[in-house]
């Protein structure tokens, strides 16, 4: 019997947002490798995320960049605007700027969630305490002394305790003794005697009691002046808290320059300059000058010359000397901190008022002298000659030069931390620490910004989480030991190897069966096959497929980043290539990339039925957009030995067949597969079409309806086939059964998601235009059931399609305009299709009806680009027939009915032509 392999522990000093962020680095990895992991959070803070930066409850208190930087995931960007928008800011953008407790929320969210999903691989346990020391113990570990006077051994430690304390070392004895001084503002309670209102006897209109009442004000501090020594990002969020009327605060630096603020409209992104790599510092400082003037006179902005190059900062850093580099903090350092830590728009706005009302007024120079007053204020001077009577001053210069807490100075002290170049930080290569040697020692790391020396730019999120990650792989490669391939790996039900384990394999192979016959549960399978194995790419990947082509309930992006991970490291080659072909799919590349792609797999692996299912319009899955009928049915075709007699392709074939008109074939193949699964929806969706589109309404009706009631009892797209019935009844013109339709099998509550908009909505419209629906049409209730980040911003044309159809319905000429703003900057067939369908339905509102007609008659030959099904895409053709007849053309609209009607019998279109005038 095999010994349970030894558990490591790692111990995370700290828990703010780089200890956090490292924490979730660890669990996910740990359990995607399912490598055994004990984990120790020490912090005395009560809650993991927050830190100094994030325990702000100040709504005033703003990201310093936008959301869309700020995710936990470097691969993955939106992940926190996705989370705000699931926690009550439906409507945010990747630009917007979120408040530093909400940020501070989501990491400890984020943290919770890595928690839960990697429990049984990974034990984590947090201690209410600090870490006063670090040693190593004879038997090569390391033992932390904690302030509780307890220990705590562990393999490995990593320090993310965040910035250094400021010294004070700048400011005269007689400040930095007193009482009015405050060197850690972030302290717990620090600024308590700040933050009260201005004191009621100073509303009492008295004016002989007016000097007493000053001069108490400025003994409890309440209403006191206060002097700001540092304009950086932390003094401009106390001038934000500490801002009151009869107040007035002064911020004071050398350089008396505020950081600059985000631009409002954020210019396009630019790519880095060539020739950055320059021997010397003055050629580099040329380079960037240039690059920013560039800038300028492009987009008369040099935000994003700078921007662009902060992915190279760290490594132009390493390549300057010690000598270069010291040049460049004393010349540029102060200008490059103010250009490049900017701050959110809505900040600048509010310290551009105060300043303007001479509440905040800033100074340039440094403090020669401080006395203290008989009413507790004290009087400073200034180096320019100016003298500020002050309730207090607080130390606003920034972190100091490197870590002084105990932990730090036990590290020092024992030679195994040295400091950082330039004395920024502490020495570190990779993120270990080093000694005075350079060599490493102890397995101890940092991140953030200890690292300051190291890499100049560290303590912003979107360098600590790629530095949280790659800790994460430096922590985990020793331990997850090279795995030997199985021998027997387990097969999915067309004889394809799955790279998990066989109860993994066969919640897969379940969810594969169910998005085969269209049955419900999928979702549900997939995602319980990636719960048993994290790591497991087909799993993670099957899932983002669904949720972009489907509408499940998943995280896609957050689901394809983790397919990505896991098909790097634990995946065959037939494995990754379909992570790739649904990359390209979600990320929406051209058609014709991800077209090629999706051949060339299936031409590698024709027996993928989940890649053949994608590529294949039905039902379930859009299908390649740029795929003719013709060619989907060679493409099944080909494929169809590799299934050995399979009913899966016939299905597919019916469908295709349907579409090519080629009806009476399309019913036989539906009936062989229905022969052998009675449940397979997409034989089932094919006679539907079949029945829909040679006009056998009566049959088509009585058949699906006693399907729907039997075998497609579990089917997940019942809506849809009961949307099939009640076409059939409205081209029966039989209102009331459409109506009885509606509110038992299509109404709101009844369906949600992309399914209530592409059917209900739809089907509402539908029978709106043909006058089959008398009163309120309940389109607006649909949309409610809908997420507003579906209908506005929709992954696909065929979703944008029917999100501008409920739109147009409920009469939301604003959201169909944004709805046409998004489709502008998406996809091609979004830009050339979607935007003059919404500009046709804009005008169809407002009641322009020749304008509409136009547009719509337009787009009719090349409608087929958004994908569905034709009886899908009608809708547009029946809205057009609807502006004809309100334009007053009259024989354009016949000409169209008899059209219809030479395709199928349908006495709707008999009656609507019947009222035609002559």
């Amino acid at each position: 019997m095999n010994p349970a392999p030894e558990r490591h522990t790692v111990a995370i000093v700290g828990a703010g947002a780089a200890g956090t962020l490292t924490a979730v680095q660890l669990c996910e990895t740990a359990a995607r490798r399912r490598t055994p992991l004990d984990l120790v959070l020490v912090d005395p803070a009560p809650e993991a995320g927050r830190g100094t930066a994030y325990a702000t409850t100040d709504p005033r208190h703003r990201l310093n960049v936008p959301a869309g930087g700020m995710s936990c995931y470097p691969d993955d960007p939106g992940h926190f605007t996705r989370w705000l928008c699931r926690h009550g800011e439906p409507t945010v953008r990747g630009g917007d700027f979120a408040t530093r407790y909400r940020y501070g929320a989501y990491l400890a969210d984020t943290l919770g969630q890595a928690i839960v999903h990697a429990h049984g691989t990974v034990a984590v346990q947090r201690l209410r305490t600090r870490a006063e020391g670090c040693a190593r113990t004879p038997d090569g570990r390391l033992e932390l002394r904690l302030a509780d006077g307890e220990s705590l051994l562990a393999d490995s430690v990593v320090l993310a305790t965040g910035p250094a304390a400021t010294t004070g070392d700048w400011a005269p004895p007689g400040l930095r003794t007193s009482e009015r001084f405050i060197g850690s503002p972030w302290a717990p309670g620090a600024l308590d005697g700040l933050l009260a209102g201005p004191d009621a006897r100073a509303k009492d209109g008295a004016e002989g009691r007016a000097e007493d009442g000053v001069r108490d004000r400025v003994r409890d501090g309440a209403g006191a002046d206060v002097l700001l020594v540092g304009t950086g990002l932390t003094a401009v969020d106390l001038a934000l808290s500490l801002d009151r009327p009869g107040r007035t605060v002064h911020a004071l630096s050398r350089t008396g320059l505020l950081p600059q603020a985000h631009a409002l409209s954020p210019a396009p992104a630019m790519a880095a300059p060539e020739g950055l790599d320059a021997p010397t510092l003055s050629t580099l400082r040329r380079t960037v000058y240039r690059h920013i003037g560039h800038a300028v006179r492009a987009h008369g902005d040099w935000r994003p010359a700078l921007d662009s190059l902060r992915p190279h900062t760290a490594r132009l850093w390493r390549s300057l000397t010690p000598e270069e580099r010291a040049a460049f903090l004393r010349r540029e350092g102060a200008l490059w901190n103010t250009h490049r830590h900017r701050m959110a728009p809505t900040t600048a706005e509010s310290l551009a008022r105060a300043r303007t009302a001479r509440r905040l007024r800033v100074h340039t120079g440094g403090i020669t002298d401080a006395v203290a007053r008989p009413d507790g204020s004290v009087l400073v001077t200034l180096s320019n000659g100016l003298h500020l009577t002050a309730g207090w001053v607080i130390d606003c210069t920034g972190p100091g030069p490197r870590p002084e807490d105990p932990l730090w100075r036990s590290l020092f002290d024992t030679g195994a931390a040295v400091p950082g170049p330039l004395g920024l930080g502490v020495a570190t290569r990779d993120g270990r620490l080093l000694d005075a040697e350079g060599r490493t020692g102890p397995p101890v790391f940092t991140l953030g910004a200890p690292r300051r020396g190291e890499l100049w730019e560290t303590t912003a999120v979107p360098e600590i989480r790629v530095q949280a990650a790659d800790l994460a792989e430096q922590l985990l490669a020793p331990l997850t030991p090279l795995r030997r391939p199985a021998r027997r790996r387990p097969l999915d039900a067309h004889g394809l190897h799955l790279s998990t384990h066989a109860e993994a394999a066969a919640a897969h192979r379940t969810g594969l069966e169910r998005v085969l016959k269209v049955r419900a549960g999928a979702e549900d399978a997939f995602a319980r096959a990636v719960a048993l194995d994290p790591g497991f790419a087909l799993g993670h990947a099957a899932l983002a497929l669904l949720g972009h082509e489907c509408g499940a309930d998943v995280d896609v992006p957050r689901a394809l980043a983790d397919a990505q991970r896991c098909a790097r490291e634990r995946a065959d080659e037939r494995e990754r290539s379909f992570v790739d072909v649904v990359t390209r799919r979600v990320h929406g590349d051209t058609p014709d990339a991800g077209a090629g792609a999706l051949l060339g797999h299936l031409a590698a692996h024709p027996a993928d039925a989940l890649a053949l299912a994608a590529a294949v319009p039905t039902i379930a899955f859009s299908g390649l957009n740029d795929l003719d009928t013709a060619y989907a049915s060679s493409l099944v075709e080909r494929t169809s030995p590799a299934y050995d007699g399979h009913w899966f392709p016939a299905s597919l074939l019916a469908f295709l067949r349907q579409e090519q008109g080629r009806y009476d074939e399309a019913a036989e193949l539906a009936g062989r597969a229905l022969a052998v699964e009675p449940a397979s929806g997409h034989a089932v969706h094919a006679l539907a079409h079949v029945h829909y589109e040679s006009g056998a309404h009566e049959r088509g009706r009585d058949w699906l309806d006693a399907w729907v009631s039997g075998h497609g009892r579990g089917a997940v797209h019942r809506a849809h086939f009961s949307w099939h019935i009640a076409l059939h009844e409205l081209a029966l013109d039989d209102p009331a059964a459409v109506r009885r339709r509606w509110f038992a099998q299509l109404a709101p509550g009844r369906v949600t998601g992309v399914r209530a908009l592409v059917d209900s909505g739809s089907l509402l419209w539908r029978a709106r235009l043909s006058d089959s629906w008398q009163g309120r049409v309940p389109a607006a209730d649909v949309l409610d059931s809908v997420a507003r980040e579906i209908v506005e911003r929709p992954a696909t044309a065929f979703t944008a399609l029917h999100a501008a159809v409920a739109l147009t319905a409920a009469g939301d000429l604003a959201a169909l305009r944004r709805l046409r703003d998004h489709a502008a900057g998406a996809d091609p067939v979004q830009r050339e299709v979607v935007v003059p369908l919404c500009e046709a339905f804009a005008a169809l509102v407002e009641e322009r009806f020749h304008e509409a007609a136009r547009g719509l008659d337009a787009l009719l030959p090349v409608l087929g680009r958004v994908g569905g099904s034709a009886a899908q895409r009608e809708v547009v053709e029946e809205t057009l027939l609807y502006a004809l007849v309100a334009a007053g053309r009259c024989d354009a609209a016949r000409r169209l009915l008899d059209t219809r009607l030479d395709r199928g019998h349908a006495p709707r279109d008999r009656r609507l032509l019947a009222a035609l005038p002559e």
